[in-house]
């Protein structure tokens, strides 16, 4: 566990200390993200925060191997070229898009070719580890499914980044919830000295998520640089790079029981926490791009049509405010993340209890700008303030809660003209109330 903590404080430093640079070179080259009707941020912001993050990955990585640790790890140093190259390239990609703004089907050849260099270097899905592993076919199909996997959770993370802080805090607790199960995992092999093939995972989930810790504290709201598509691409690739490691090589028999024997069918639910796990990690970002997917294309629009219908605008639309929107939807990934881990130290019962009180506890937080004071739903009303009568005696205040002078306009023949200053009092008498 030391030196996995090791790795994740190096990449957490390096992204911290690079994000500053990054933002100058954002300046620099004009990546800037402009201020459009669907966005949430009131001024302009520079992104490329991708590019700190990359620099933390491979920093990170070039340190990890020369850890006698971790040298069963790079005895075949292909899968971390394969990581390294694909990341470089769809960071790149994204670099290029924050700039010039890339057309999607120039993004979705770049993201392809990522995948596909990662999946050439030997990170293949080539086995379901359910009831025994379930071996896919050629090597052909072995690579199309991981270029698959891989370009679907890239832009899963790109949807869901629209909020300050919400995609790295979401990819750093399922990266965190995701490392405890990895590291659970090569501690049981090793234990029952069947090797440890789940390292390369761990290592890749710890520096994932030292990338989302050293970056954040220059994202949260209000932020000052955003990640980006180079970020949010990267971020992608490189969960899903762990997901295929983990999952799609995994041995199922090397999973015993509880009391040591051979797992029988009913005992076998930690065999399908490699699948669910990922799916958990990043459901709130599926599920938002397979919506945005569903309702775009429902209204004969581009798949990649942009709009404010994704699910932190409902949030925000429901009336909570930026970092309210953000930790709801960080709470929803700690309760599917770490109740799908769950299943693997608690039994079946005890975790399924857990994860419903926390869907409850994380649906009460979500609904509840729309608990009025009788319990009903209350409308949001934006741009317009009730006006509440002065107290007797006291001086008028202005209804949009800032102290302005009043404002005097005075229409008459010729062209209007408007003063301020001071409201000069009344002349001449009040006039009377009439009664009937």
């Amino acid at each position: 566990m030391r030196v996995y903590l090791l790795l994740l404080l190096v990449s957490a430093a390096t992204t911290y200390l690079m994000t500053p640079l990054a933002r100058w070179c954002a300046l620099r080259f004009g990546a800037i993200t402009a201020v459009r009707d669907r966005d949430v941020h009131a001024i302009p912001t520079p992104r490329l925060g991708g590019l700190a993050m990359l620099v933390g990955l491979l920093v990170a990585l070039t340190v990890a191997s020369g850890l006698p640790f971790l040298s069963s790890v790079f005895t075949d140093p292909r899968p971390i070229w394969g990581l390294a190259g694909g990341a470089t390239t769809v960071c790149l990609l994204g670099v290029a898009d924050d700039i010039w703004d890339l057309d999607w089907v120039t993004k979705l050849v770049g993201q392809v070719l990522g995948a596909g260099f990662m999946a050439w270097q030997g990170v293949l899905l080539f086995q379901l580890p359910i009831f025994g592993d379930v071996v896919i076919g050629s090597e052909r199909v072995w690579q199309a499914l991981t270029v698959l996997v891989v370009v679907v959770a890239m832009n899963a993370v790109n949807f869901v980044d629209g909020l300050d802080g919400l995609a790295a805090g979401m990819i750093g607790i399922g990266g965190t919830a995701f490392f405890l199960y990895s590291y659970w995992l090569t501690i049981l092999t090793v234990d029952g000295g069947r090797g440890n093939y789940a390292n390369l995972a761990t290592l890749v989930l710890a520096v994932l998520v030292g990338m989302c810790v050293g970056f954040l504290p220059h994202n949260v709201y209000p932020a000052r640089i955003f990640m980006g598509d180079s970020g949010s691409m990267l971020l992608g690739l490189v969960i899903a790079a762990a997901t295929i490691v983990l999952t799609g090589q995994l041995d199922a028999s090397a999973l015993p029981a509880h009391d040591g024997a051979a797992l029988l069918p009913r005992q076998q639910i930690p065999v399908f926490v490699p699948i669910l796990l990922p799916v958990a990690v990043l459901l709130l970002p599926l599920l938002d791009m397979g919506l945005a997917v569903i309702r775009r294309v429902g209204a004969g629009k581009s798949p990649f049509h942009p709009d404010r219908m994704h699910l932190h605008h409902r949030l925000l639309s429901l009336g909570h405010s930026h970092r309210s929107a953000v930790g709801i939807m960080w709470i929803w990934t700690v309760v599917f993340a770490f109740g799908t881990a769950s299943l693997v130290v608690l039994s079946t019962t005890q975790a399924l209890w857990g994860l419903g009180l926390g869907m409850v506890a994380a649906a009460l937080l979500t609904l509840g700008p729309l608990r009025g004071k009788n319990g009903g739903a209350q409308p949001i009303i934006t741009g317009v303030t009730p006006a509440v009568p002065p107290a007797r005696g006291a001086e008028p205040r202005s209804t949009t809660g800032e102290h302005r002078p009043a404002t005097r306009t005075t229409v008459g023949p010729g062209r209007p003209t408007t003063t301020t200053g001071p409201a000069r009092p009344p002349t001449g008498r009040p006039t009377p109330e009439k009664h009937p």
